[in-house]
């Protein structure tokens, strides 16, 4: 599950593109990415980094709990 989380979040920030892989050479569109395509990509990012300092959030709490 881990890799492909980190592939997800690679892909959505643009940087899956950039890293070939053995089976993976397609060439990579030429055209520019619309704008309602830059917007999803924006976000994702941003819901992906709420999430995750959610995550830290709860976290920290449940551990103060379980310290008391």
């Amino acid at each position: 599950m881990a890799p492909f989380a980190l592939e997800l979040v690679l892909w959505l920030l643009g940087v899956r593109g950039h890293i070939p892989r053995f089976d993976d050479f397609r060439p990579v569109p030429a055209a520019p990415t619309t704008g309602a395509a830059h917007l999803m990509r924006v976000l994702a990012v941003m819901a992906s980094i709420f999430a995750a300092l959610s995550l830290a959030v709860w976290g920290t709490v449940w551990l103060a709990i379980q310290l008391l």
